[in-house]
């Protein structure tokens, strides 16, 4: 079975940190773009960070010198660092991957989430 799994939220102070990690399972031959989301309650899901294969990274203007989007490809894992943690961070933060099956089919599998909440 293909997913995504997703740790490292949790409660934390402003001005602190938090490392969320997401690995992908299953028989997947490549990974293209992964990325992280997320959603607080009564909003929209956005996009926090997303990040190619080969490593070229975008950020949401408003975590743009605060929050670091990783991978290991040999793990199939993406990690994002978040510093400087403020309140208006505090949502559920969905992992995003485009997964490879064949030379002609990729699909985009999502995490099950995990919240971060940013206590002031």
């Amino acid at each position: 079975q293909v997913q995504l799994v997703e740790s490292g939220g949790g409660l934390v102070q402003a001005g602190g940190s938090l490392r969320l990690s997401c690995a992908a399972s299953g028989s997947i031959a490549s990974i293209n773009g992964m990325g992280w989301y997320r959603q607080a309650p009564g909003s929209q899901r956005e996009l926090v960070a997303r990040i190619t294969r080969g490593g070229t990274a975008n950020y949401a203007d408003s975590v743009k010198g605060r929050f670091t989007i990783s991978r290991d490809n040999s793990k199939g894992t993406v990690y994002l660092q978040m510093n400087s943690l403020k309140p208006e961070d505090t949502a559920v933060y969905y992992c995003n991957a485009d997964l490879v099956f064949t030379v002609n089919f990729q699909r985009q599998y999502w995490g099950q989430g995990t919240q971060v909440t940013v206590s002031s």
